[in-house]
């Protein structure tokens, strides 16, 4: 079943006023319900390079993986988790790729990547990232991060050195302790939440997060969230006018329809006749 209908999605980049070339990726399967958003970083025209890998391998690993559930019909009850899995893989496989280019070739040496991906399935969606790229909901106008900082700053505020409103403040927010390519192997951290008609979701890196507060994202998406494109051209333009200090990536999505998963013959059976269940 394409999702395409269901949602409503803009996608843009942006080099910003500081960067001579722009080393974020983003990629979306509107049918499969996938959005990808990555932050490349390291080495001249490397970070794009790695960017580039991660948004292009989990796009293909994902979609192939959706496209065989559907063609085998994978139950709603095992799909949720199975989609949480696949998302995982698919981003662990792209860290293998990265870190053996950055291996053998010298001009890619230190490169590595942030990444945020989400996959929508049965009215929820399953989030994996890793570093510091978000994933934000806006629902009944209330802005929530989703997704939580892998870096040096979220670390010390979950240890009680900084508050929220201190970490907001700083000026060392880009030190990630976790990143794509740098090593062997990766932590990806996964979620799963709810999803209604009416919410947006908003992936962005860290030039849109940096250079504008949260204050300001929830009020621009709310003002325009009845034109995306609208939207994000008045994200970047914000994050541009207060320094545009990196590159600013941004993808949006609103659901307008529920998606539930077309339930399978022995889900129906189950249903039916309490199959499996005890009866006193």
């Amino acid at each position: 079943m394409s999702l395409s209908s269901k949602f409503d999605c803009v996608q843009m980049t942006d080099v910003g006023k500081v960067r001579d070339h722009n080393e974020d990726a983003i990629g979306t399967n509107m049918d499969t319900g996938l959005l990808v958003l990555a932050d490349g970083m390291g080495g001249y025209n490397a970070g794009e390079v790695a960017s580039g890998i991660a948004v292009k391998t989990v796009l293909e690993l994902v979609t192939e993986a959706c496209n065989r559930e559907e063609r085998d019909g994978v139950e709603p009850e095992t799909g949720l988790m199975r989609q949480s899995i696949v998302l995982r893989d698919a981003i662990m496989r792209a860290n293998k790729i990265i870190h053996q280019t950055a291996k053998s070739q010298p001009q890619c040496e230190g490169m590595g990547t942030t990444i945020v991906a989400c996959l929508f399935f049965d009215n929820r969606v399953s989030i994996a990232h890793v570093g510091d790229s978000r994933l934000y909901r806006l629902r009944r106008n209330r802005l929530e991060q989703i997704t939580m900082d892998h870096s040096l700053l979220q670390e010390l505020v979950d240890r009680g050195f900084y508050s929220p409103e201190e970490a907001a403040r700083s000026t060392n927010r880009n030190y990630v302790t976790r990143a794509l390519g740098v090593e062997p192997r990766v932590d990806v951290e996964l979620n799963e939440v709810e999803v209604e008609v009416g919410d947006v979701f908003l992936l962005c890196s860290d030039g849109l997060c940096d250079m504008v507060d949260d204050e300001d994202i929830h009020l621009t998406i709310s003002t325009f969230s009845a034109n995306l494109d609208v939207a994000g051209q008045q994200l970047i333009k914000l994050s541009n006018d207060h320094g545009g200090k990196d590159n600013i990536s941004i993808i949006l999505a609103q659901v307008r329809e529920p998606f539930p998963s077309r339930r399978g013959f022995w889900a129906r059976l189950s249903s039916v006749f309490h199959i499996g269940k005890r009866h006193g």
